[in-house]
């Protein structure tokens, strides 16, 4: 199947773009804030919820905005945006309202000059190839969507590493439903 080179491929450049030095902000941002909270919508909600789990399981205090039991956001929180375009209008206000209150905003966007990425103190750029191809094998967001579970995904062993976890460590938060 060509398309899942090509989307392999992709995803590869995507996460290879991001700068290390945006990668240790997001980390220490993380780490010393009093609560994380993440938002997204459609499909990016859902990279942001994958990794919500994650930082649960480290023992953070995380929330998923707009879920019932989500409380406010204060200026000791950290709050994560992600939105592959940058211009979907419920990540924008709530990255506007996040920054009024003093909350630290990070965006996770595909583009740096968009209003999300305006609106966040700094950025986290997956950028997502334009080529003809695109269209043909990754429609619409595939490629950031992807790069965002991906590139989100492989922080955690670094916040481990920094918080001195271990994996049985996570496996005591792990939901059990049994």
């Amino acid at each position: 199947m060509p398309s899942i080179d090509y989307i392999i491929d992709a995803v590869k450049d995507a996460v290879a773009a991001v700068d290390p030095k945006a990668v240790d902000e997001l980390i220490d941002n993380i780490i010393h804030s009093k609560t994380v909270f993440v938002f997204g919508v459609g499909r990016s909600g859902l990279a942001g919820q994958f990794f919500c789990v994650r930082l649960v399981q480290m023992g953070l205090d995380v929330h998923f905005v707009g879920e019932m039991t989500t409380p406010i956001i204060t200026k000791d929180d950290l709050t994560i945006l992600i939105s592959g375009t940058g211009n979907t209008m419920s990540a924008v206000q709530t990255a506007n309202i996040a920054r009024r209150i003093g909350s630290k905003v990070m965006a996770v966007t595909a583009r740096a000059d968009t209003k999300l990425a305006i609106a966040s103190d700094s950025v986290i750029l997956l950028p997502e190839a334009r080529d003809k191809e695109r269209s043909k094998y990754a429609p619409l967001g595939t490629i950031f969507e992807n790069a965002a579970v991906l590139f989100l995904d492989s922080i955690v062993p670094m916040i481990m590493e920094r918080l001195g976890l271990t994996e049985s460590d996570m496996r005591k938060r792990h939901a059990i439903w049994v």
